[in-house]
């Protein structure tokens, strides 16, 4: 589950005056940070504990993912001069991601760690914008205003998340998964033309090591059969879509991984075992389901909850 480390206390304490980004370029605390899930709630596979501005940050992006805001970019991306300023990642940028996924495989042995990269929309919102954003009004107005620019930032984006996917995959990671958070901000139409192209670069880069790639939106009811169509081999789906309407969008061709609203977790114990075992009968309708939160875990989440769901998942075969 992701971000399934950060309501627990444990996470905290190892996180204590150290900031996000310091956070994931540590390899000791990058190992521990993802293992203490797994060893707290026995799930099947690990996450790597990274953040989507990562790899900005290591090809030179001032960013500060600062608290209670999120990424901040001091100098954003508005002409071409500004993405001229980017260049390309190779791995020889982040050698602490390798080293990171190297000793998590050490330490996991059986169990599979699953990469982690932002898709070039999220990525590009950020850099235009300058942060967050409710609208995207500077994102959009530079998609539709000016596409050259649009999808010249967008192909270097797929080829940042890419590598930073690669270099993963080289180190050891069993599967991968493509975070788009702020995809659902744009309609269907927008998306095939000014998006998917470049998810579709971004997962291409490692299409050919033999892993499972993971695709993932947030607010993406709409988009579901188009994002299946962006290569990957199993459709994240958010809370917002009923799984067997999601399955029937993105058709039998893919697995589905969803859908657990984690507001639910703090429902009585009764309404989260309906909730899991409804989710987990209409996931057999879908070639292979990954049951798992329709978002991340919220901070404030009750951790034995969590080993709760994950025991109750496992019971039921």
């Amino acid at each position: 589950m992701r971000q399934a480390g950060r309501s627990l206390p444990e996470y905290r304490a190892v996180r204590e005056g150290i900031p996000m980004l310091a956070s994931c370029r540590r390899p000791d605390l990058v190992t521990e940070i993802t293992l203490q899930p797994v060893r707290r709630h026995g799930v099947d596979a690990a996450i790597f504990f990274s953040d989507i501005v990562v790899p900005l940050a290591a090809v030179g992006v001032d960013v500060d993912i600062v608290p209670g805001v999120g990424p901040v970019i001091a100098a954003p991306v508005r002409r071409q001069r500004d993405l001229d300023a980017i260049p390309e990642l190779t791995a020889d940028m982040v050698p602490d991601i390798t080293e990171s996924v190297r000793l998590l495989v050490g330490e996991l042995g059986p169990t599979p760690l699953i990469g982690f990269a932002g898709a070039p929309f999220t990525l590009a919102s950020y850099l235009v914008e300058g942060g967050p954003s409710k609208n995207h009004e500077r994102t959009k107005a530079l998609m539709h205003g000016d596409p050259e620019l649009w999808h010249a930032l967008c192909a270097r984006l797929a080829q940042i998340s890419g590598e930073f996917l690669r270099v993963q995959v080289t180190a050891g990671a069993s599967a991968v998964q493509l975070f788009d958070s702020w995809v659902g901000a744009v309609q269907r139409a927008d998306y095939e033309r000014l998006v998917r192209p470049h998810s579709a670069a971004a997962l291409a880069a490692v299409a050919g090591a033999g892993v499972p790639r993971i695709h993932f939106g947030v607010g993406t009811g709409e988009l579901l059969s188009s994002m299946a169509q962006a290569g990957a081999e199993v459709v994240g789906v958010d809370y917002r879509v009923q799984l067997g309407d999601a399955i029937a969008r993105v058709g039998d061709a893919y697995a589905v991984q969803g859908n657990l609203d984690p507001a639910l977790l703090f429902a009585p114990w009764e309404v989260i075992e309906e909730r899991v075992c409804s989710i987990v009968a209409e996931g057999r309708a879908a070639r292979g389901h990954i049951l798992n939160l329709g978002h991340g875990v919220l901070p404030t989440t009750d951790p034995d909850v969590l080993t709760r769901v994950v025991e109750l998942v496992k019971s039921l075969g």
